[in-house]
Protein backbone atom coordinates (compact mmCIF):
# COMPACT_ATOMS: atom_id res chain seq x y z
CA UNK A 1 0.00 0.00 0.00
CA UNK A 2 1.26 3.46 -0.89
CA UNK A 3 0.50 4.97 2.50
CA UNK A 4 2.16 2.13 4.41
CA UNK A 5 5.27 2.33 2.26
CA UNK A 6 5.38 6.07 2.68
CA UNK A 7 5.02 5.76 6.43
CA UNK A 8 7.62 3.01 6.85
CA UNK A 9 10.36 4.01 4.42
CA UNK A 10 10.07 7.79 4.54
CA UNK A 11 9.13 8.45 8.16
CA UNK A 12 11.95 10.87 8.62
CA UNK A 13 11.01 12.64 5.39
CA UNK A 14 7.42 12.94 6.60
CA UNK A 15 8.43 14.40 9.91
CA UNK A 16 10.71 16.86 8.16
CA UNK A 17 9.02 17.93 4.94
CA UNK A 18 5.43 17.82 6.29
CA UNK A 19 6.24 19.71 9.48
CA UNK A 20 5.70 23.15 7.91
CA UNK A 21 2.31 22.20 6.40
CA UNK A 22 -0.93 23.31 8.04
CA UNK A 23 -3.31 20.39 7.69
CA UNK A 24 -7.08 20.90 7.61
CA UNK A 25 -10.24 18.82 7.74
CA UNK A 26 -8.91 16.55 10.46
CA UNK A 27 -6.32 15.11 8.11
CA UNK A 28 -3.06 14.24 9.87
CA UNK A 29 -0.58 11.91 8.15
CA UNK A 30 0.96 9.67 10.77
CA UNK A 31 3.87 7.26 10.58
CA UNK A 32 2.40 5.22 13.45
CA UNK A 33 -0.16 2.50 12.80
CA UNK A 34 -1.17 2.64 16.44
CA UNK A 35 -2.43 6.21 16.14
CA UNK A 36 -4.35 5.32 12.99
CA UNK A 37 -6.17 2.65 15.01
CA UNK A 38 -6.53 4.21 18.47
CA UNK A 39 -7.92 7.58 17.40
CA UNK A 40 -10.78 6.19 15.25
CA UNK A 41 -11.65 3.70 17.99
CA UNK A 42 -11.86 6.49 20.57
CA UNK A 43 -14.01 8.59 18.24
CA UNK A 44 -16.41 5.69 17.69
CA UNK A 45 -16.79 5.16 21.45
CA UNK A 46 -17.38 8.87 22.01
CA UNK A 47 -19.97 8.93 19.23
CA UNK A 48 -21.95 6.02 20.66
CA UNK A 49 -22.13 7.47 24.17
CA UNK A 50 -22.86 11.00 23.01
CA UNK A 51 -25.44 9.96 20.43
CA UNK A 52 -27.55 8.07 22.98
CA UNK A 53 -27.20 10.76 25.66
CA UNK A 54 -28.10 13.67 23.38
CA UNK A 55 -31.08 11.79 21.95
CA UNK A 56 -32.38 11.29 25.50
CA UNK A 57 -31.94 14.99 26.35
CA UNK A 58 -33.60 16.11 23.10
CA UNK A 59 -36.48 13.67 23.59
CA UNK A 60 -37.08 14.90 27.15
CA UNK A 61 -37.06 18.55 26.10
CA UNK A 62 -39.37 17.98 23.13
CA UNK A 63 -41.74 15.94 25.27
CA UNK A 64 -41.91 18.69 27.91
CA UNK A 65 -42.38 21.33 25.21
CA UNK A 66 -45.23 19.30 23.73
CA UNK A 67 -46.98 19.22 27.11
CA UNK A 68 -46.51 22.94 27.86
CA UNK A 69 -45.01 26.23 26.71
CA UNK A 70 -41.26 25.97 25.99
CA UNK A 71 -39.05 28.11 28.20
CA UNK A 72 -35.96 30.06 27.21
CA UNK A 73 -33.56 27.96 29.25
CA UNK A 74 -34.98 24.71 27.84
CA UNK A 75 -34.65 26.08 24.31
CA UNK A 76 -30.99 26.95 24.91
CA UNK A 77 -30.26 23.50 26.34
CA UNK A 78 -32.02 21.98 23.31
CA UNK A 79 -29.85 24.11 21.02
CA UNK A 80 -26.74 22.92 22.85
CA UNK A 81 -27.76 19.28 22.47
CA UNK A 82 -28.56 19.74 18.77
CA UNK A 83 -25.10 21.20 18.18
CA UNK A 84 -23.53 18.25 20.02
CA UNK A 85 -25.60 15.77 18.03
CA UNK A 86 -24.62 17.45 14.75
CA UNK A 87 -20.92 17.16 15.63
CA UNK A 88 -21.25 13.49 16.46
CA UNK A 89 -23.30 12.64 13.38
CA UNK A 90 -21.44 14.59 10.68
CA UNK A 91 -17.97 15.61 11.90
CA UNK A 92 -16.76 12.73 14.06
CA UNK A 93 -17.10 10.09 11.27
CA UNK A 94 -15.12 12.35 8.92
CA UNK A 95 -12.34 12.74 11.49
CA UNK A 96 -12.25 9.00 12.20
CA UNK A 97 -11.97 8.24 8.47
CA UNK A 98 -9.28 10.89 7.95
CA UNK A 99 -7.15 9.57 10.81
CA UNK A 100 -7.40 5.96 9.67
CA UNK A 101 -5.93 6.73 6.22
CA UNK A 102 -2.69 8.24 5.03
CA UNK A 103 -4.25 10.01 2.05
CA UNK A 104 -7.24 12.32 1.73
CA UNK A 105 -9.92 10.64 -0.39
CA UNK A 106 -13.05 12.34 0.98
CA UNK A 107 -13.23 14.98 -1.73
CA UNK A 108 -12.77 18.70 -2.11
CA UNK A 109 -16.07 19.77 -0.54
CA UNK A 110 -15.57 17.76 2.67
CA UNK A 111 -12.05 19.16 2.98
CA UNK A 112 -13.32 22.71 2.57
CA UNK A 113 -16.29 22.44 4.93
CA UNK A 114 -15.04 20.07 7.64
CA UNK A 115 -13.18 22.55 9.86
CA UNK A 116 -15.74 25.27 9.16
CA UNK A 117 -18.63 23.06 10.29
CA UNK A 118 -16.87 21.91 13.45
CA UNK A 119 -15.94 25.44 14.50
CA UNK A 120 -19.44 26.69 13.64
CA UNK A 121 -20.99 24.14 16.02
CA UNK A 122 -18.40 24.83 18.71
CA UNK A 123 -18.88 28.61 18.42
CA UNK A 124 -22.65 28.11 18.61
CA UNK A 125 -22.16 26.11 21.80
CA UNK A 126 -20.01 28.86 23.34
CA UNK A 127 -22.54 31.56 22.52
CA UNK A 128 -25.37 29.34 23.79
CA UNK A 129 -23.59 28.92 27.13
CA UNK A 130 -23.25 32.71 27.41
CA UNK A 131 -26.97 33.16 26.66
CA UNK A 132 -27.85 30.43 29.17
CA UNK A 133 -25.74 32.16 31.84
CA UNK A 134 -27.56 35.44 31.15
CA UNK A 135 -30.97 33.75 31.37
CA UNK A 136 -29.88 31.97 34.55
CA UNK A 137 -29.06 35.33 36.10
CA UNK A 138 -32.45 36.70 34.98
CA UNK A 139 -34.17 33.73 36.59
CA UNK A 140 -32.27 34.24 39.83
CA UNK A 141 -33.36 37.90 39.91
CA UNK A 142 -36.98 37.37 38.87
CA UNK A 143 -38.35 33.90 38.01
CA UNK A 144 -41.50 35.38 36.44
CA UNK A 145 -39.46 37.39 33.92
CA UNK A 146 -37.87 34.27 32.46
CA UNK A 147 -41.25 32.57 32.08
CA UNK A 148 -42.75 35.54 30.19
CA UNK A 149 -40.23 35.45 27.33
CA UNK A 150 -42.10 35.14 24.03
CA UNK A 151 -41.40 32.39 21.54
CA UNK A 152 -40.46 34.97 18.90
CA UNK A 153 -37.68 36.21 21.17
CA UNK A 154 -36.43 32.66 21.68
CA UNK A 155 -36.31 31.99 17.93
CA UNK A 156 -34.54 35.32 17.31
CA UNK A 157 -31.86 34.54 19.89
CA UNK A 158 -31.22 31.07 18.46
CA UNK A 159 -31.08 32.41 14.89
CA UNK A 160 -28.61 35.14 15.93
CA UNK A 161 -26.40 32.57 17.68
CA UNK A 162 -26.13 30.36 14.59
CA UNK A 163 -25.68 33.32 12.23
CA UNK A 164 -22.72 34.69 14.21
CA UNK A 165 -21.27 31.21 14.75
CA UNK A 166 -21.35 30.46 11.00
CA UNK A 167 -19.68 33.75 10.05
CA UNK A 168 -16.74 33.63 12.47
CA UNK A 169 -14.88 30.62 10.94
CA UNK A 170 -15.47 31.60 7.29
CA UNK A 171 -11.71 32.14 6.59
CA UNK A 172 -11.22 28.42 7.15
CA UNK A 173 -13.76 27.74 4.42
CA UNK A 174 -12.00 30.06 1.98
CA UNK A 175 -8.45 28.72 2.39
CA UNK A 176 -9.00 24.99 3.00
CA UNK A 177 -8.45 22.91 -0.13
CA UNK A 178 -6.92 19.69 -1.42
CA UNK A 179 -3.34 19.62 -2.72
CA UNK A 180 -0.89 17.00 -4.00
CA UNK A 181 2.28 16.99 -1.93
CA UNK A 182 4.93 14.35 -2.29
CA UNK A 183 2.64 12.30 -4.54
CA UNK A 184 -0.07 12.14 -1.85
CA UNK A 185 -3.47 13.85 -1.83
CA UNK A 186 -3.77 16.05 1.27
CA UNK A 187 -6.25 18.47 2.82
CA UNK A 188 -4.34 21.64 3.64
CA UNK A 189 -4.81 25.24 4.70
CA UNK A 190 -3.44 27.00 1.61
CA UNK A 191 -3.05 30.72 2.44
CA UNK A 192 -1.80 33.01 -0.36
CA UNK A 193 0.91 35.55 0.34
CA UNK A 194 -1.45 38.51 0.23
CA UNK A 195 -3.65 37.00 2.97
CA UNK A 196 -0.91 35.83 5.35
CA UNK A 197 -1.16 38.90 7.56
CA UNK A 198 -4.94 38.62 7.73
CA UNK A 199 -4.82 34.92 8.61
CA UNK A 200 -2.15 35.59 11.23
CA UNK A 201 -4.52 38.06 12.86
CA UNK A 202 -7.38 35.57 12.48
CA UNK A 203 -5.34 32.91 14.25
CA UNK A 204 -4.98 35.24 17.27
CA UNK A 205 -8.49 36.74 17.39
CA UNK A 206 -10.58 33.64 16.74
CA UNK A 207 -9.75 31.86 20.05
CA UNK A 208 -10.54 35.11 21.90
CA UNK A 209 -13.93 35.49 20.20
CA UNK A 210 -15.18 31.92 20.59
CA UNK A 211 -13.37 30.72 23.73
CA UNK A 212 -11.89 33.36 26.03
CA UNK A 213 -14.51 36.12 25.86
CA UNK A 214 -17.55 33.78 26.04
CA UNK A 215 -15.99 31.96 28.99
CA UNK A 216 -15.40 35.25 30.83
CA UNK A 217 -18.92 36.53 30.18
CA UNK A 218 -20.48 33.23 31.20
CA UNK A 219 -18.42 33.11 34.40
CA UNK A 220 -19.43 36.67 35.24
CA UNK A 221 -23.15 35.95 34.86
CA UNK A 222 -22.90 32.65 36.74
CA UNK A 223 -21.11 34.40 39.60
CA UNK A 224 -23.82 37.08 39.78
CA UNK A 225 -26.58 34.46 39.57
CA UNK A 226 -25.08 32.43 42.40
CA UNK A 227 -24.69 35.55 44.52
CA UNK A 228 -28.31 36.49 43.81
CA UNK A 229 -29.45 33.06 44.99
CA UNK A 230 -27.86 33.73 48.38
CA UNK A 231 -29.82 36.99 48.84
CA UNK A 232 -33.33 35.67 48.34
CA UNK A 233 -36.04 36.03 50.97
CA UNK A 234 -37.23 33.45 53.49
CA UNK A 235 -40.77 32.84 52.19
CA UNK A 236 -41.66 29.32 51.07
CA UNK A 237 -42.12 30.29 47.43
CA UNK A 238 -38.86 32.23 47.43
CA UNK A 239 -37.01 29.32 49.01
CA UNK A 240 -38.23 26.99 46.29
CA UNK A 241 -37.16 29.41 43.58
CA UNK A 242 -33.83 29.88 45.35
CA UNK A 243 -33.13 26.14 45.45
CA UNK A 244 -34.17 25.67 41.83
CA UNK A 245 -32.08 28.63 40.68
CA UNK A 246 -29.03 27.42 42.59
CA UNK A 247 -29.27 23.92 41.08
CA UNK A 248 -29.71 25.39 37.61
CA UNK A 249 -26.69 27.66 38.10
CA UNK A 250 -24.46 24.83 39.33
CA UNK A 251 -25.52 22.55 36.47
CA UNK A 252 -24.87 25.14 33.74
CA UNK A 253 -21.62 26.20 35.41
CA UNK A 254 -20.50 22.56 35.34
CA UNK A 255 -21.26 22.48 31.60
CA UNK A 256 -19.17 25.61 31.04
CA UNK A 257 -16.19 24.40 33.12
CA UNK A 258 -16.21 20.94 31.51
CA UNK A 259 -16.31 22.46 28.02
CA UNK A 260 -13.46 24.85 28.86
CA UNK A 261 -11.21 22.10 30.25
CA UNK A 262 -11.79 19.68 27.38
CA UNK A 263 -11.50 22.41 24.74
CA UNK A 264 -8.29 23.98 26.08
CA UNK A 265 -5.82 21.46 24.50
CA UNK A 266 -7.37 22.12 21.08
CA UNK A 267 -6.68 25.85 21.41
CA UNK A 268 -3.13 25.21 22.52
CA UNK A 269 -2.58 23.14 19.38
CA UNK A 270 -4.39 25.82 17.32
CA UNK A 271 -2.12 28.65 18.47
CA UNK A 272 0.93 26.43 18.12
CA UNK A 273 0.13 25.60 14.49
CA UNK A 274 -0.91 29.11 13.45
CA UNK A 275 2.26 30.66 14.88
CA UNK A 276 4.67 27.92 13.94
CA UNK A 277 8.02 29.30 12.85
CA UNK A 278 10.02 27.96 9.93
CA UNK A 279 12.52 26.02 12.05
CA UNK A 280 10.45 25.78 15.21
CA UNK A 281 9.26 22.49 16.71
CA UNK A 282 5.87 21.29 15.47
CA UNK A 283 3.25 20.03 17.95
CA UNK A 284 3.39 16.26 18.44
CA UNK A 285 0.97 14.25 16.35
CA UNK A 286 -0.37 12.46 19.40
CA UNK A 287 -1.15 15.73 21.14
CA UNK A 288 -3.05 17.06 18.11
CA UNK A 289 -5.03 13.84 17.71
CA UNK A 290 -5.99 13.53 21.38
CA UNK A 291 -6.90 17.22 21.61
CA UNK A 292 -9.45 16.75 18.83
CA UNK A 293 -10.82 13.62 20.49
CA UNK A 294 -11.36 15.69 23.65
CA UNK A 295 -13.31 18.25 21.59
CA UNK A 296 -15.79 15.56 20.55
CA UNK A 297 -15.89 14.15 24.08
CA UNK A 298 -17.55 17.42 25.18
CA UNK A 299 -20.60 16.31 23.21
CA UNK A 300 -20.72 13.12 25.30
CA UNK A 301 -20.07 14.81 28.64
CA UNK A 302 -22.83 17.44 28.35
CA UNK A 303 -25.84 15.05 28.28
CA UNK A 304 -24.36 13.04 31.14
CA UNK A 305 -24.14 16.21 33.25
CA UNK A 306 -27.76 17.08 32.43
CA UNK A 307 -29.06 13.62 33.28
CA UNK A 308 -27.02 13.30 36.50
CA UNK A 309 -27.33 16.77 38.05
CA UNK A 310 -30.90 17.71 37.11
CA UNK A 311 -33.85 16.16 38.92
CA UNK A 312 -36.10 17.58 36.23
CA UNK A 313 -34.26 15.62 33.56
CA UNK A 314 -34.39 12.47 35.67
CA UNK A 315 -38.16 12.75 36.05
CA UNK A 316 -38.47 13.66 32.39
CA UNK A 317 -36.51 10.56 31.41
CA UNK A 318 -38.85 8.38 33.48
CA UNK A 319 -41.89 10.08 31.97
CA UNK A 320 -40.51 9.70 28.45
CA UNK A 321 -39.84 6.03 29.06
CA UNK A 322 -43.40 5.44 30.31
CA UNK A 323 -44.80 7.38 27.36
CA UNK A 324 -42.82 5.25 24.90
CA UNK A 325 -44.01 2.05 26.56
CA UNK A 326 -47.67 3.10 26.45
CA UNK A 327 -47.29 4.13 22.79
CA UNK A 328 -46.03 0.66 21.92
CA UNK A 329 -49.06 -1.06 23.49
CA UNK A 330 -51.89 1.51 23.40
CA UNK A 331 -54.80 -0.96 23.07
CA UNK A 332 -53.50 -3.96 24.94
CA UNK A 333 -55.60 -3.42 28.08
CA UNK A 334 -58.65 -2.16 26.17
CA UNK A 335 -58.79 -5.20 23.90
CA UNK A 336 -59.01 -7.50 26.93
CA UNK A 337 -61.97 -5.61 28.43
CA UNK A 338 -63.96 -5.12 25.19
CA UNK A 339 -66.63 -7.86 24.67
CA UNK A 340 -67.29 -9.43 21.29
CA UNK A 341 -70.10 -8.48 18.91
CA UNK A 342 -71.90 -5.14 19.13
CA UNK A 343 -71.47 -4.74 22.86
CA UNK A 344 -69.24 -1.70 22.32
CA UNK A 345 -72.12 0.15 20.68
CA UNK A 346 -74.47 -0.78 23.50
CA UNK A 347 -71.96 0.29 26.09
CA UNK A 348 -71.73 3.72 24.48
CA UNK A 349 -75.52 4.13 24.48
CA UNK A 350 -76.14 2.77 27.97
CA UNK A 351 -75.35 5.08 30.87
CA UNK A 352 -72.91 3.85 33.45
CA UNK A 353 -74.13 2.53 36.80
CA UNK A 354 -72.85 5.70 38.48
CA UNK A 355 -74.73 8.08 36.15
CA UNK A 356 -77.68 10.06 37.59
CA UNK A 357 -80.23 8.62 35.14
CA UNK A 358 -79.56 5.06 36.25
CA UNK A 359 -79.77 5.74 40.00
CA UNK A 360 -83.24 5.09 41.46
CA UNK A 361 -84.92 7.55 43.77
CA UNK A 362 -84.24 5.40 46.82
CA UNK A 363 -80.51 5.57 46.23
CA UNK A 364 -80.59 9.37 45.93
CA UNK A 365 -81.98 9.72 49.46
CA UNK A 366 -78.79 8.28 50.88
CA UNK A 367 -80.42 5.52 53.00
CA UNK A 368 -78.32 2.61 54.34
CA UNK A 369 -80.09 0.18 52.06
CA UNK A 370 -79.13 2.23 49.02
CA UNK A 371 -75.48 2.13 50.01
CA UNK A 372 -75.67 -1.66 50.33
CA UNK A 373 -77.27 -1.92 46.92
CA UNK A 374 -74.54 0.26 45.44
CA UNK A 375 -71.90 -2.03 46.88
CA UNK A 376 -73.67 -5.08 45.50
CA UNK A 377 -73.95 -3.46 42.06
CA UNK A 378 -70.30 -2.55 42.13
CA UNK A 379 -69.39 -6.14 42.94
CA UNK A 380 -71.84 -7.81 40.50
CA UNK A 381 -71.35 -6.89 36.84
CA UNK A 382 -74.54 -6.01 34.91
CA UNK A 383 -74.97 -7.13 31.36
CA UNK A 384 -75.61 -4.27 28.92
CA UNK A 385 -78.91 -5.73 27.62
CA UNK A 386 -80.35 -6.23 31.10
CA UNK A 387 -79.19 -2.78 32.17
CA UNK A 388 -80.87 -1.16 29.17
CA UNK A 389 -84.12 -3.07 29.89
CA UNK A 390 -84.36 -1.91 33.48
CA UNK A 391 -83.30 1.60 32.50
CA UNK A 392 -86.27 1.86 30.11
CA UNK A 393 -88.66 0.63 32.78
CA UNK A 394 -87.30 3.16 35.28
CA UNK A 395 -87.32 6.14 32.91
CA UNK A 396 -90.81 5.38 31.42
CA UNK A 397 -92.94 4.17 34.35
CA UNK A 398 -96.43 2.84 33.72
CA UNK A 399 -99.09 3.17 36.38
CA UNK A 400 -100.90 0.08 35.22
CA UNK A 401 -97.76 -2.05 35.53
CA UNK A 402 -97.38 -0.91 39.13
CA UNK A 403 -101.06 -1.67 39.98
CA UNK A 404 -101.32 -4.92 42.01
CA UNK A 405 -105.04 -5.52 41.02
CA UNK A 406 -105.44 -4.24 37.47
CA UNK A 407 -108.65 -6.28 36.78
CA UNK A 408 -110.70 -4.39 39.38
CA UNK A 409 -109.79 -1.08 37.82
CA UNK A 410 -110.74 -2.42 34.41
CA UNK A 411 -114.23 -3.32 35.74
CA UNK A 412 -114.65 0.10 37.32
CA UNK A 413 -113.65 1.84 34.11
CA UNK A 414 -116.16 -0.32 32.14
CA UNK A 415 -118.95 0.49 34.60
CA UNK A 416 -118.23 4.16 34.47
CA UNK A 417 -118.35 4.02 30.68
CA UNK A 418 -121.79 2.32 30.69
CA UNK A 419 -123.18 4.95 33.00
Amino acid sequence: MLTAALADSNSSTMNGSFAHLHFAGGYLPSDSKDWRTIVPALLVAVCLVGFVGNLCVIGILLHSAWKGKPSMIHSLILNLSLADLSLLMFSAPVRATAYSKGVWDLGWFVCKSSDWFIHTCMAAKSLTIVAAAKVCFMYACDPAKQENIHSCTIRSVLAAIWAVASLLPLPEWFFSTTRHHGGVEMCLMDVPAMAEEFMSMFGKLYPLLVFCFPLLFAGFYFWRAYGQCQKRGTKTQNLRSQMHSKKLTVMLLSIAITSAILWLPEWIAWLWMWHLKARGPAPPQGFIALSQVLVFSISSANPLIFLVMSEEFKEGLKGLWKWMITKKHPTASESQETPAGNSQVLRDNVPSPESPSSIPEKEKTGSPSSSKEKAEKAETPILPDVEQFWHERDTVPCVQDNDPIPWEHEDQETGDGDK
